[in-house]
């Protein structure tokens, strides 16, 4: 039993969250819990996730906006099949939402990618998964007012933090979102959690066996392939405890992630 605290902002303050959470999470399966996929689109046809992708849906540009459109596309580079593949190996009962924003290479623009963070808040999916990001200042204050909406809309935002040192938008907001990078970690349920710093969970990212399309599979390395990690691990935290505010999860994750700490400085004592 986890036993969470911690202090949540309202328009009319704050206020003391307190609430418990047994370990039945770690059984769960993530059934009835959506996932938003933001990314180069996702194989529906791959075996381990047939039956899982719900919608799929491109961002198309129409005049001076973008609109989005039902596709049976797939995917166009791999990446958005690989984050769908540890989500599902992980919290196999997640409904997977994919939107596609990224094409050949898994390349894209920033305005497809508001777009398609819009979309997923608009259609109010739990969990957004963004294993991708933009370095152009000019995305910095729409992001962030994207990100207040989708906290406001009770959507958990989770992004993974840019492989190069250089920082990316929106995985430096910490403050509005959960922001992930990669460890050598390979138990999904023992993550880390770097309290202060800006990016601050850690998650497995390092040769993550996963799906690729045309029923394949990689090994893949990157803080793309954390970041879905902790997308099921809050699936699963969801399944469970389905009140849960943006907030609270990622109070839950730290404490969690405390625990794990502890067990790991117990075992290393106890092995000297």
């Amino acid at each position: 039993m986890s036993s969470v605290t911690g202090y949540e902002s309202n328009p009319f303050g704050s206020v003391t969250t307190y609430f418990q959470i047994d370990d039945s999470w770690r059984s769960r399966t993530g059934r009835g819990i959506s996932v938003a996929i933001i990314d180069s689109g996702i194989d529906v046809d791959h075996p381990e996730l047939a039956g899982k992708v719900k919608e799929s849906v491109i961002a198309r540009a129409d005049s001076k906006r973008v609109v989005f459109e039902p596709t049976d596309t797939g995917d166009s580079a791999g990446h958005g099949t690989a984050c769908a593949g540890i989500i599902s190996r992980i919290a196999s009962d997640a409904e997977l939402y994919s939107i596609k924003v990224l094409g050949a290479g898994g390349l894209g623009d920033g305005q497809s990618f508001l777009a398609g963070l819009e979309y997923a808040i608009k259609k109010r999916y739990r969990i957004i998964n963004l294993s991708l990001g933009t370095t152009k200042p000019q995305f910095f204050s729409p992001l962030h007012d994207l990100l207040d909406r989708a906290y406001q809309a009770g959507c958990i935002v989770v992004a993974a933090a840019n492989n190069l040192p250089q920082p990316s938008f929106p995985s430096v907001f910490s403050s509005s979102l959960i922001s992930v990078s990669k460890s050598v970690e390979t138990d999904p349920f023992h993550f880390g959690f770097k309290y202060g710093e800006i990016i601050e969970l850690t998650a497995p990212g390092v040769n993550v066996r996963t799906a690729w399309p045309g029923g394949a599979y990689k090994s893949l390395t990157g803080n793309s392939f954390a970041c879905p990690h902790i997308v099921a691990v809050i699936a699963l935290i969801l399944e469970t405890n389905p009140a849960l505010t943006p907030f609270q999860v990622k109070s839950a994750l730290y404490a969690l992630a405390a625990e794990n700490e502890a067990e790991a400085r117990h075992a290393e004592e106890g092995s000297r």
